[in-house]
């Protein structure tokens, strides 16, 4: 990955490529001691032994990663559930993991469902990947610093033309449940944030983990607070959303000040494609300045039957007014 990384003006000149994977679900998860296994993770670890465990433990990820490496996006960006079911030796895997696809100034991450499955200490959990979520937060002029806490969301960090904003709707919830939840504090921020990265005419990604949008998902897996996360962007707008979460390939749009805003999801990373809801896909953005706003040009990439390569499966391109 090229890894240029712009703090000043935008050179509008340049295309900027920015890759999107979600839910790897990382295999060759550690085998849970009894005493971890008293609580939710029980119903996790169960449903990885039974099931997921032959759609996400194999192949299909490294040759995701060989792939990334032949393809050179500028930046890689990974919507959360990269554990299981949040056990401290998954976030020091994941860890490991995130720097195999490159140095965190061109990586970022925002937590899923799966890496908040229990309330785990920040410190053995997503503090582990903190320098995959370094950012700007009330001052974004001031210098990139590591997250604390979870409180710390939503985070910015300003490459090329993009101003690259995570959002974490990762939150412990009840067994069977894996629903969302931004929080009024966060999305009060997010509304600021956005306002602000407007007003300098940046290419705004929004990252989340859960679809923004209502009726896509079963209550139990839903972005709980949705209306209130599609009203900060119906106020102060953005260029594109990113989502994991369903497994699915999406592509919807939600009403912004001028127009509407894209929002597309991407299927597991690791899923293989004879079982399960879809096979592992990630997409290609290639983003740059056009006279009235932005092209986005996407390039969808998914995995073989053999499991030996990626492959293009298909180009659209959208017309982003500014």
């Amino acid at each position: 990955m090229n890894g240029r990384i712009y703090s000043g003006l935008v050179n509008k000149s340049k295309m900027f490529t920015l890759a999107h994977l979600s839910d790897p679900h990382l295999g060759s998860m550690p085998v849970p001691k009894l005493r971890a296994l008293a609580n939710k993770r029980v119903f996790g670890y169960l449903s990885w032994r039974s099931h997921r465990k032959a759609i996400h433990d194999g192949p299909v990820l490294s040759t995701l990663t060989a792939d990334l490496s032949a393809t050179r996006p500028d930046h890689v960006a990974v919507t959360g559930d990269i554990t299981n079911i949040a056990l401290p030796e998954e976030f020091t895997r994941a860890r490991d993991w995130l720097h195999g696809l490159g140095d965190p100034s061109c990586v970022t991450v925002v937590p899923g469902n799966h890496d908040a499955y229990v309330n785990v200490p920040w410190e053995l959990a997503l503090g582990n990947w903190t320098p995959f979520m370094s950012g700007v937060r009330a001052d974004l002029s001031a210098e990139e610093t590591p997250p604390s806490s979870t409180g710390d969301f939503p985070f910015v960090r300003l490459r090329g033309p993009l101003a690259i904003v995570g959002v974490s709707s990762a939150c412990p919830m009840p067994p069977l449940s894996a629903a969302g939840r931004v929080g009024a504090a966060q999305l009060a921020a997010l509304a600021d944030r956005l306002t602000e990265l407007g007003q300098r005419n940046l290419f705004r990604v929004v990252l989340i983990h859960h679809p923004p949008y209502g009726g896509r998902a079963q209550r139990r897996k839903q972005l709980l607070d949705s209306a209130e996360f599609r009203a900060v962007i119906a106020e102060a707008g953005a260029e594109l959303v990113l989502h994991g979460h369903t497994h699915r390939s999406a592509l919807a749009k939600l009403p912004a000040p001028k127009g509407h805003v894209p929002v597309i999801g991407v299927p597991s990373a690791s899923a293989r494609p004879d079982i399960g809801k879809g096979h592992a896909r990630y997409h290609l953005y290639r983003i740059e300045a056009a006279d009235e706003g932005w092209r986005l040009a996407v390039e969808v990439r998914g995995i073989v039957d053999s499991l030996d390569r990626f492959v293009s499966e298909g180009h659209f391109t959208l017309a982003i007014r500014r």
